[in-house]
């Protein structure tokens, strides 16, 4: 079903059974398979490939070339059901590839609301973008990758281990090397969560002990200041363990 306020460019070739939303633009040389839904005013540049089932939100706008949807390549993907599922407001940038979830990795491809992404970052079968995260060019997430939000990715960096909320990370392969302070400042913390924070890294980086030593203490800190919780809920959901 394609909306009667949906510009489609004549050379852009859309599969019977595909959804398109109002406002929708499509342009010249786009490829649309049958089982993708496209929501309200998001706009297709030009020679982009939409494939699988897949969805895309509504107010995103993708420039040419982008590869959406594809076979994900992982060995143990059969051609089964799975699905990549964009949100709202994002910006994808020449050359993108985002491809569909495996059935062994939760069957979803999921990117979130108002991120970008900037030339020829590839997005790897399910992987778990949340929102305004920034991947800068040439930035690769291998499967399975989950990013939580604000999340920004460059600078030739390899993270093999997660990095907890707040940390900078930066080498090959990743180290921690302070808090984003400029960052939150931006997202309107204010000092004494800040210093809470700080506190909190220097606990886990400078003070000797291990992450289980300084977990109790950390958990007391965050009973009365939220922002430290986040710490919490990572460790709790950290299996591949913190970048050191």
């Amino acid at each position: 079903m394609i909306h009667p306020s949906a510009k489609i460019h004549p050379t852009a070739l859309v599969a019977d059974g595909a959804v398109i939303g109002e406002d929708v633009v499509i342009g010249p040389f786009c490829i649309i398979e049958g089982s993708v839904e496209i929501k309200a005013r998001t706009v297709l540049n030009s020679h982009i490939v939409v494939k699988g089932d897949t969805v895309i939100g509504e107010d995103n706008q993708i420039y040419q070339f982008a590869s959406i949807g594809e076979v994900n390549q992982d060995l143990k993907y059969k051609g089964e059901a799975t699905k990549t599922i964009i949100g709202n407001g994002n910006l994808i940038r020449e050359h993108v590839t985002i491809h569909r979830g495996t059935i062994q990795g939760g069957g979803v491809t999921y990117i979130g609301n108002n991120n970008l992404l900037m030339v020829n970052v590839h997005v790897a079968h399910d992987c778990q973008i949340k929102n305004n995260c920034i991947l800068a060019n040439n930035a690769t997430l291998a499967g399975h990758v989950e990013l939580d939000d604000f999340v920004m990715l460059g600078g030739g960096s390899m993270v093999s281990q997660d990095v907890p909320p707040y940390v900078m990370a930066q080498g090959n392969h990743a180290q921690p090397f302070g808090v984003n302070l400029e960052g939150l400042k931006r997202r309107g913390f204010d000092k004494p969560t800040m210093h809470a924070i700080r506190n909190v890294y220097k606990m886990i980086y400078r003070s000797g002990k291990t992450l289980e030593e300084v977990l109790p203490e950390i958990e007391q800190i965050a009973q009365t200041e939220s922002a430290i919780s986040f710490f919490v809920e990572f460790f709790k959901r950290s299996t591949r363990g913190i970048i050191r």
